[in-house]
């Protein structure tokens, strides 16, 4: 099967699991990959910004890059998240990362800096001609600072071999469908958003890389299948279902809200990395209260 229909339908951007010291806890780290696969993943996404990757070291990275390759055995696709603002730094590390058994990185887009959309096309360009693996961009404008438009997405998908896809997150329904008209006809289109999931796939967008799906597999995973079937009546059931968990999610930051989510289900320990910190008590009883039900 071609990459790009292997990473259509939903990837899970995975959290770190942290001990109460705030070092990688590995065996809620692995029941946590089993449950995702369990739960119907198409694949895994190890390292993105969900996994708290600005407060890892890079040894730490490489520990959980091979300790997800090992757990998950083959059976789902693993994409890796390398991304930053460094280009240089970042060519040398796409040369000496462990990508052996990746299927394609994914490389968020500079922040802070603000670099034009030739800065941002200059950048992309050098990471693909530097990575062994395919790249996946991935535009979220909310975080970075600065949005890569559907011009400079278009551009990147033509004339840039290496770039197979883009995970787009800038919650804009009228880039993403422009880039979903403009684009070539074998470039993946993914959401980065849960909540708009639904009505993206209904424009032609192939799937989602999802947050809520570390704490939701099975029904996220569901409502994606029906939208890529067509069928719209099913997949709103499951989404009405898992809108106010969206909410909660994101009301103070990410992955705080997945990760208090998943410490009710008993799935890992509620601690994250300063400068973030767990969801005030107010907003944890409501995601208590959501789970409960």
């Amino acid at each position: 099967m071609a990459l790009r229909e292997q990473l259509r339908g939903t990837g899970v951007a995975m959290i770190t699991a942290f001990r109460p010291d705030f070092s990688i806890d590995f065996d809620a780290l692995e029941n946590v990959i089993e449950f995702v696969i369990k739960g119907g993943v198409e694949y895994i996404v190890a390292l993105g910004t969900t996994g708290e990757t600005p407060t890892l070291s890079k040894e730490e990275k490489i520990a959980i890059a091979q300790f997800t390759y090992d757990k998950v055995n083959g059976r789902v696709p693993v994409v890796v998240g390398i991304g930053g603002n460094n280009t240089r730094e970042l060519v040398e590390e796409l040369k000496s990362f462990p990508l052996e058994k990746a299927a394609a990185v994914l490389s968020a887009s500079p922040y802070y800096s603000k670099p034009s959309q030739e800065g941002l096309f200059q950048h992309y360009k050098a990471l693909a001609e530097a990575s062994p693996k395919p790249i996946l961009l991935y535009n979220v404008p909310g975080r970075t600072g600065r949005n890569l438009n559907a011009a400079t997405t278009v551009r990147l998908a033509r004339e840039v071999k290496n770039i197979i896809g883009i995970k787009e997150a800038s919650g804009d329904m009228a880039q993403c469908i422009e880039i979903l008209r403009d684009k070539p006809a074998d470039f993946l289109v993914v959401s980065g958003d849960d909540a708009l999931a639904l009505p993206q796939i209904a424009c032609g967008i192939q799937g989602v890389i999802s947050v809520a799906a570390n704490g939701f597999p099975r029904d996220f995973t569901d409502m994606v299948r029906h939208c890529l079937k067509g069928d719209f009546a099913a997949a709103k059931k499951l989404n009405d279902k898992l809108t106010y968990g969206y909410e909660l999610m994101f009301a103070e930051n990410n992955p705080a809200g997945v990760k208090a989510c998943m410490a009710e289900m008993k799935l890992i320990g509620n601690y994250v990395r300063l400068p973030l910190v767990p969801l005030s008590e107010g907003l944890h009883a409501k995601v208590r209260e959501y789970v409960a039900k």
